[in-house]
Protein backbone atom coordinates (compact mmCIF):
# COMPACT_ATOMS: atom_id res chain seq x y z
CA UNK A 1 0.00 0.00 0.00
CA UNK A 2 2.84 1.95 1.36
CA UNK A 3 4.35 1.56 -2.77
CA UNK A 4 1.18 2.04 -4.56
CA UNK A 5 -0.33 5.37 -2.74
CA UNK A 6 2.74 6.32 -1.17
CA UNK A 7 1.25 6.62 2.26
CA UNK A 8 0.06 3.99 5.12
CA UNK A 9 -3.76 3.63 5.94
CA UNK A 10 -5.01 6.02 8.06
CA UNK A 11 -7.28 3.33 9.12
CA UNK A 12 -8.14 -0.73 8.83
CA UNK A 13 -11.04 -2.31 8.98
CA UNK A 14 -11.87 -6.04 9.29
CA UNK A 15 -15.31 -7.38 8.46
CA UNK A 16 -16.11 -11.03 7.85
CA UNK A 17 -19.38 -13.62 8.15
CA UNK A 18 -19.71 -17.20 9.64
CA UNK A 19 -15.71 -18.20 9.77
CA UNK A 20 -14.63 -14.83 8.84
CA UNK A 21 -16.86 -13.51 11.89
CA UNK A 22 -14.57 -15.63 14.14
CA UNK A 23 -11.14 -14.35 12.20
CA UNK A 24 -12.51 -10.91 13.27
CA UNK A 25 -13.01 -11.80 16.80
CA UNK A 26 -9.38 -13.85 16.94
CA UNK A 27 -8.00 -10.25 15.50
CA UNK A 28 -9.45 -8.44 18.69
CA UNK A 29 -8.79 -10.74 20.86
CA UNK A 30 -5.10 -12.05 19.46
CA UNK A 31 -3.82 -8.89 17.44
CA UNK A 32 -5.59 -5.71 19.40
CA UNK A 33 -3.35 -3.83 17.79
CA UNK A 34 -3.79 -4.85 14.06
CA UNK A 35 -7.45 -3.05 13.17
CA UNK A 36 -9.44 -0.18 13.96
CA UNK A 37 -13.02 -1.37 13.76
CA UNK A 38 -14.11 -4.91 13.20
CA UNK A 39 -17.68 -6.25 11.88
CA UNK A 40 -18.07 -9.89 13.16
CA UNK A 41 -21.26 -11.14 11.53
CA UNK A 42 -22.59 -14.51 12.94
CA UNK A 43 -19.30 -15.73 14.01
CA UNK A 44 -18.69 -19.30 14.60
CA UNK A 45 -17.03 -18.19 17.91
CA UNK A 46 -16.76 -21.25 20.06
CA UNK A 47 -15.37 -23.67 16.97
CA UNK A 48 -15.17 -26.20 19.78
CA UNK A 49 -18.83 -26.73 21.18
CA UNK A 50 -20.31 -26.43 17.86
CA UNK A 51 -18.59 -29.59 15.94
CA UNK A 52 -19.50 -31.12 19.62
CA UNK A 53 -22.81 -30.05 19.77
CA UNK A 54 -23.32 -31.11 15.57
CA UNK A 55 -22.14 -34.55 16.03
CA UNK A 56 -24.13 -35.02 18.62
CA UNK A 57 -27.40 -33.49 17.08
CA UNK A 58 -26.03 -36.02 13.98
CA UNK A 59 -26.14 -38.85 16.06
CA UNK A 60 -29.89 -38.62 16.72
CA UNK A 61 -30.75 -38.20 13.16
CA UNK A 62 -29.74 -41.72 12.27
CA UNK A 63 -32.78 -43.99 13.91
CA UNK A 64 -35.91 -43.56 14.78
CA UNK A 65 -35.04 -39.65 15.78
CA UNK A 66 -34.82 -38.22 12.84
CA UNK A 67 -37.34 -35.52 11.55
CA UNK A 68 -38.14 -35.82 8.12
CA UNK A 69 -38.88 -32.27 6.04
CA UNK A 70 -42.89 -32.60 6.77
CA UNK A 71 -42.09 -32.76 10.32
CA UNK A 72 -39.63 -30.08 10.26
CA UNK A 73 -42.56 -27.84 9.15
CA UNK A 74 -44.94 -28.95 11.50
CA UNK A 75 -42.11 -28.07 14.86
CA UNK A 76 -42.02 -24.93 12.40
CA UNK A 77 -45.62 -23.95 12.48
CA UNK A 78 -46.03 -25.09 15.65
CA UNK A 79 -43.54 -22.36 17.09
CA UNK A 80 -45.14 -19.76 15.35
CA UNK A 81 -48.42 -20.40 16.11
CA UNK A 82 -46.74 -20.04 19.69
CA UNK A 83 -44.63 -17.18 19.14
CA UNK A 84 -45.06 -14.86 16.34
CA UNK A 85 -48.02 -13.03 17.79
CA UNK A 86 -45.49 -12.26 20.75
CA UNK A 87 -44.12 -8.90 19.10
CA UNK A 88 -47.34 -8.16 18.39
CA UNK A 89 -47.41 -8.53 14.67
CA UNK A 90 -48.51 -11.76 13.39
CA UNK A 91 -45.70 -11.55 10.06
CA UNK A 92 -44.07 -15.35 10.42
CA UNK A 93 -41.59 -13.94 12.07
CA UNK A 94 -40.20 -14.93 15.77
CA UNK A 95 -39.06 -11.73 17.11
CA UNK A 96 -39.73 -11.70 20.83
CA UNK A 97 -37.02 -15.16 20.75
CA UNK A 98 -36.65 -15.01 24.04
CA UNK A 99 -40.28 -14.65 24.64
CA UNK A 100 -40.64 -17.59 22.45
CA UNK A 101 -38.55 -19.60 24.56
CA UNK A 102 -40.33 -19.10 27.58
CA UNK A 103 -43.85 -20.19 26.12
CA UNK A 104 -43.23 -23.08 23.63
CA UNK A 105 -43.18 -26.70 24.95
CA UNK A 106 -41.66 -29.50 22.52
CA UNK A 107 -43.55 -31.88 25.15
CA UNK A 108 -46.77 -30.57 23.13
CA UNK A 109 -46.25 -32.10 20.09
CA UNK A 110 -45.44 -35.48 21.41
CA UNK A 111 -47.84 -37.96 19.53
CA UNK A 112 -50.69 -39.33 22.66
CA UNK A 113 -51.44 -42.72 23.51
CA UNK A 114 -52.72 -44.35 19.91
CA UNK A 115 -51.38 -41.68 17.35
CA UNK A 116 -48.70 -42.28 15.22
CA UNK A 117 -46.13 -39.84 13.99
CA UNK A 118 -46.81 -41.32 10.30
CA UNK A 119 -50.06 -39.29 10.62
CA UNK A 120 -47.81 -36.06 10.28
CA UNK A 121 -49.50 -34.22 13.29
CA UNK A 122 -47.18 -35.27 15.77
CA UNK A 123 -43.74 -36.64 16.94
CA UNK A 124 -42.40 -39.70 18.60
CA UNK A 125 -40.73 -39.81 21.55
CA UNK A 126 -37.23 -40.61 20.41
CA UNK A 127 -38.25 -37.26 18.03
CA UNK A 128 -39.18 -34.98 20.77
CA UNK A 129 -35.95 -36.30 22.64
CA UNK A 130 -33.74 -35.55 19.42
CA UNK A 131 -35.37 -31.72 19.42
CA UNK A 132 -34.95 -31.65 23.12
CA UNK A 133 -30.90 -32.09 22.57
CA UNK A 134 -30.88 -29.66 19.88
CA UNK A 135 -32.36 -26.90 22.33
CA UNK A 136 -30.10 -28.18 25.09
CA UNK A 137 -26.65 -27.10 25.73
CA UNK A 138 -23.56 -29.49 25.14
CA UNK A 139 -21.82 -29.72 28.71
CA UNK A 140 -17.87 -30.97 28.84
CA UNK A 141 -16.34 -32.06 31.60
CA UNK A 142 -13.81 -30.27 31.93
CA UNK A 143 -12.62 -26.24 30.72
CA UNK A 144 -11.85 -25.60 27.58
CA UNK A 145 -9.96 -22.33 26.74
CA UNK A 146 -11.05 -19.37 28.27
CA UNK A 147 -12.63 -21.28 30.68
CA UNK A 148 -15.68 -22.00 28.23
CA UNK A 149 -17.43 -25.07 29.49
CA UNK A 150 -20.44 -25.54 27.36
CA UNK A 151 -21.86 -24.60 23.96
CA UNK A 152 -25.59 -23.18 23.97
CA UNK A 153 -28.72 -24.70 22.62
CA UNK A 154 -30.43 -23.07 19.49
CA UNK A 155 -33.48 -20.99 19.82
CA UNK A 156 -36.74 -21.10 17.71
CA UNK A 157 -38.19 -19.62 14.48
CA UNK A 158 -36.95 -20.05 11.01
CA UNK A 159 -36.87 -24.29 11.44
CA UNK A 160 -38.47 -25.01 8.17
CA UNK A 161 -36.59 -21.56 6.10
CA UNK A 162 -35.74 -23.58 2.77
CA UNK A 163 -32.18 -22.92 1.11
CA UNK A 164 -29.42 -25.54 0.48
CA UNK A 165 -25.85 -24.85 1.33
CA UNK A 166 -25.13 -22.57 4.07
CA UNK A 167 -28.97 -20.87 3.63
CA UNK A 168 -31.93 -22.78 4.92
CA UNK A 169 -33.26 -23.97 8.25
CA UNK A 170 -33.53 -27.38 10.39
CA UNK A 171 -33.28 -29.31 6.96
CA UNK A 172 -29.77 -27.95 5.60
CA UNK A 173 -27.83 -27.34 9.04
CA UNK A 174 -29.75 -30.18 11.38
CA UNK A 175 -31.79 -33.08 10.26
CA UNK A 176 -31.11 -33.71 6.38
CA UNK A 177 -32.99 -34.71 3.93
CA UNK A 178 -32.86 -38.97 5.02
CA UNK A 179 -31.07 -40.80 7.47
CA UNK A 180 -27.41 -39.33 8.66
CA UNK A 181 -24.82 -41.70 7.32
CA UNK A 182 -21.18 -42.83 8.54
CA UNK A 183 -19.76 -41.34 7.04
CA UNK A 184 -21.61 -38.00 6.02
CA UNK A 185 -23.48 -38.03 2.42
CA UNK A 186 -25.15 -35.84 0.09
CA UNK A 187 -28.47 -36.34 1.93
CA UNK A 188 -26.75 -35.50 5.62
CA UNK A 189 -27.16 -32.26 7.36
CA UNK A 190 -24.36 -29.95 7.24
CA UNK A 191 -23.67 -29.86 11.13
CA UNK A 192 -23.62 -33.60 10.97
CA UNK A 193 -21.03 -33.51 7.66
CA UNK A 194 -18.78 -30.73 9.69
CA UNK A 195 -18.97 -31.94 13.00
CA UNK A 196 -18.36 -35.69 12.55
CA UNK A 197 -15.22 -34.77 9.74
CA UNK A 198 -13.74 -32.57 12.77
CA UNK A 199 -14.06 -34.90 15.28
CA UNK A 200 -12.46 -37.26 13.05
CA UNK A 201 -9.59 -35.43 11.97
CA UNK A 202 -8.91 -32.27 14.32
CA UNK A 203 -9.86 -34.54 18.06
CA UNK A 204 -9.23 -37.83 17.46
CA UNK A 205 -6.81 -37.66 14.38
CA UNK A 206 -8.46 -41.12 12.56
CA UNK A 207 -10.50 -41.00 9.41
CA UNK A 208 -11.68 -44.30 10.29
CA UNK A 209 -12.67 -43.40 13.80
CA UNK A 210 -16.88 -43.46 15.26
CA UNK A 211 -17.40 -40.36 15.96
CA UNK A 212 -20.89 -41.13 17.97
CA UNK A 213 -18.47 -42.62 20.23
CA UNK A 214 -16.49 -39.57 20.91
CA UNK A 215 -16.15 -38.80 24.54
CA UNK A 216 -14.16 -35.46 25.16
CA UNK A 217 -12.70 -36.73 28.77
CA UNK A 218 -11.10 -39.52 26.94
CA UNK A 219 -9.31 -36.48 24.92
CA UNK A 220 -8.86 -33.87 26.78
CA UNK A 221 -5.64 -32.70 25.82
CA UNK A 222 -6.03 -32.61 22.22
CA UNK A 223 -9.10 -31.09 22.87
CA UNK A 224 -7.75 -28.27 24.29
CA UNK A 225 -4.95 -27.96 22.47
CA UNK A 226 -7.43 -27.58 19.36
CA UNK A 227 -9.74 -25.51 21.45
CA UNK A 228 -6.60 -23.11 22.22
CA UNK A 229 -6.10 -23.14 18.10
CA UNK A 230 -9.74 -22.79 17.20
CA UNK A 231 -11.82 -21.15 19.96
CA UNK A 232 -12.68 -16.75 19.74
CA UNK A 233 -13.93 -16.99 23.21
CA UNK A 234 -10.99 -14.85 24.96
CA UNK A 235 -13.41 -12.07 26.74
CA UNK A 236 -10.38 -9.64 27.52
CA UNK A 237 -10.38 -7.08 25.10
CA UNK A 238 -8.46 -4.34 27.17
CA UNK A 239 -5.99 -3.99 24.67
CA UNK A 240 -8.51 -3.65 21.73
CA UNK A 241 -10.62 -1.31 23.45
CA UNK A 242 -7.60 0.85 25.75
CA UNK A 243 -5.98 2.07 21.74
CA UNK A 244 -9.38 3.02 20.34
CA UNK A 245 -10.27 -0.50 18.48
CA UNK A 246 -14.31 -0.47 17.80
CA UNK A 247 -16.69 -3.89 17.43
CA UNK A 248 -20.03 -4.60 16.17
CA UNK A 249 -20.88 -8.42 16.74
CA UNK A 250 -24.44 -9.45 14.85
CA UNK A 251 -26.46 -12.75 15.34
CA UNK A 252 -28.78 -13.66 13.59
CA UNK A 253 -31.78 -15.31 15.43
CA UNK A 254 -33.08 -18.13 13.12
CA UNK A 255 -29.19 -19.24 12.48
CA UNK A 256 -28.70 -23.07 12.56
CA UNK A 257 -25.34 -23.24 11.13
CA UNK A 258 -23.83 -22.22 14.87
CA UNK A 259 -26.22 -20.89 17.83
CA UNK A 260 -26.65 -17.27 17.75
CA UNK A 261 -26.55 -17.68 21.64
CA UNK A 262 -22.72 -18.48 21.89
CA UNK A 263 -22.07 -14.68 20.31
CA UNK A 264 -24.58 -13.66 22.93
CA UNK A 265 -23.15 -15.75 25.73
CA UNK A 266 -19.47 -14.00 24.51
CA UNK A 267 -20.77 -10.10 24.47
CA UNK A 268 -22.19 -11.16 28.01
CA UNK A 269 -18.27 -12.47 28.84
CA UNK A 270 -17.14 -9.15 28.17
CA UNK A 271 -19.21 -7.12 30.12
CA UNK A 272 -18.24 -9.56 33.17
CA UNK A 273 -14.77 -9.02 31.87
CA UNK A 274 -14.56 -5.22 31.54
CA UNK A 275 -17.85 -4.17 33.22
CA UNK A 276 -20.91 -2.65 31.07
CA UNK A 277 -20.14 0.70 30.74
CA UNK A 278 -16.14 0.06 29.70
CA UNK A 279 -17.98 -2.79 26.90
CA UNK A 280 -20.29 0.04 25.59
CA UNK A 281 -17.14 2.49 24.89
CA UNK A 282 -16.11 0.04 22.48
CA UNK A 283 -18.52 -2.94 21.60
CA UNK A 284 -21.92 -3.75 20.25
CA UNK A 285 -24.16 -6.92 19.72
CA UNK A 286 -27.10 -6.65 17.39
CA UNK A 287 -29.71 -9.16 16.99
CA UNK A 288 -31.79 -9.73 13.86
CA UNK A 289 -34.88 -12.60 14.22
CA UNK A 290 -35.52 -14.37 11.78
CA UNK A 291 -33.06 -14.57 9.50
CA UNK A 292 -30.81 -17.35 8.70
CA UNK A 293 -27.49 -17.81 8.37
CA UNK A 294 -26.76 -16.15 5.29
CA UNK A 295 -29.25 -13.88 6.26
CA UNK A 296 -32.47 -14.77 4.37
CA UNK A 297 -35.54 -14.79 5.96
CA UNK A 298 -35.53 -11.33 7.23
CA UNK A 299 -34.27 -7.61 5.93
CA UNK A 300 -30.35 -7.71 7.17
CA UNK A 301 -29.13 -5.12 4.99
CA UNK A 302 -26.88 -2.29 6.68
CA UNK A 303 -23.83 -0.71 5.83
CA UNK A 304 -22.07 -1.73 8.89
CA UNK A 305 -18.80 -0.14 6.92
CA UNK A 306 -20.33 3.03 7.42
CA UNK A 307 -21.00 2.47 11.05
CA UNK A 308 -17.61 1.19 11.79
CA UNK A 309 -16.49 4.32 10.14
CA UNK A 310 -18.53 6.60 12.23
CA UNK A 311 -17.67 5.27 15.36
CA UNK A 312 -14.16 4.93 14.64
CA UNK A 313 -13.42 7.98 12.99
CA UNK A 314 -16.44 10.16 14.13
CA UNK A 315 -16.98 9.19 17.29
CA UNK A 316 -20.55 8.85 16.43
CA UNK A 317 -21.46 5.38 18.69
CA UNK A 318 -24.28 3.51 17.14
CA UNK A 319 -27.54 2.89 18.96
CA UNK A 320 -30.37 0.68 17.30
CA UNK A 321 -30.23 0.61 13.06
CA UNK A 322 -32.62 -0.44 10.52
CA UNK A 323 -32.27 -3.63 8.15
CA UNK A 324 -33.50 -3.31 4.59
CA UNK A 325 -34.89 -5.53 2.03
CA UNK A 326 -34.30 -4.42 -1.32
CA UNK A 327 -35.46 -5.76 -4.64
CA UNK A 328 -32.86 -7.87 -6.50
CA UNK A 329 -33.43 -6.06 -10.04
CA UNK A 330 -32.84 -2.64 -10.32
CA UNK A 331 -33.81 -0.14 -9.58
CA UNK A 332 -33.34 -2.23 -6.46
CA UNK A 333 -36.54 -0.59 -4.44
CA UNK A 334 -36.76 -1.01 -0.85
CA UNK A 335 -39.47 -3.80 -0.05
CA UNK A 336 -39.18 -4.10 3.64
CA UNK A 337 -37.44 -2.89 6.79
CA UNK A 338 -37.04 -3.66 10.21
CA UNK A 339 -35.48 -2.39 13.21
CA UNK A 340 -32.08 -3.71 14.15
CA UNK A 341 -32.16 -3.76 17.84
CA UNK A 342 -29.07 -3.47 20.13
CA UNK A 343 -28.90 -6.10 22.10
CA UNK A 344 -30.76 -6.92 24.57
CA UNK A 345 -33.09 -4.84 22.91
CA UNK A 346 -36.30 -6.34 20.82
CA UNK A 347 -38.63 -5.16 18.34
CA UNK A 348 -41.64 -4.41 19.44
CA UNK A 349 -44.63 -3.53 16.52
CA UNK A 350 -46.57 -0.11 17.43
CA UNK A 351 -48.24 0.24 14.42
CA UNK A 352 -50.77 3.41 14.30
CA UNK A 353 -53.01 4.90 11.78
CA UNK A 354 -51.13 5.41 8.28
CA UNK A 355 -48.10 3.45 9.46
CA UNK A 356 -47.14 0.68 7.12
CA UNK A 357 -45.88 -2.60 8.91
CA UNK A 358 -43.34 -3.13 5.66
CA UNK A 359 -41.66 -0.14 7.14
CA UNK A 360 -39.08 -0.06 10.48
CA UNK A 361 -41.12 2.65 12.17
CA UNK A 362 -44.08 0.12 12.61
CA UNK A 363 -41.52 -1.08 15.09
CA UNK A 364 -39.61 0.26 18.45
CA UNK A 365 -36.85 -1.73 19.99
CA UNK A 366 -38.11 -2.52 24.03
CA UNK A 367 -36.31 -3.94 26.62
CA UNK A 368 -37.39 -7.47 27.67
CA UNK A 369 -40.96 -6.97 29.28
CA UNK A 370 -41.68 -3.82 28.04
CA UNK A 371 -45.12 -3.08 26.74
Amino acid sequence: MKRRYGKAPDKLYFMGSSEGGREGLTMAQRYPNDFDGIFARVPVIAWTGLQAAGTRMGTTQMGAGWLAPAQVKLVHDAVLAQCDRLDGLVDGVVADYEGCRGVFSIDALRCPAGASPSSGSCLAEAQVDALKTLHAPYEFPFALANGQRSYPGWGYGGEAASGTGPAGGYVSWQTGTALQALPAGPASSRAWLYGSGAIQYFYLRDGNADPRDFQPAAHEAQVRRISALMDSTDPDLSTFARRGGKLVVSEHMADYAQSPYAGIAYWKSVVDKLGRARTDEFMRLYVTPGADHVGTGAPTMVDMLDILVGWVERGQAPGDLVQVSLQSAPPHAQTLARPMCRYPGVPRYVGGAGVDAAMAQAFRCVGRGEP
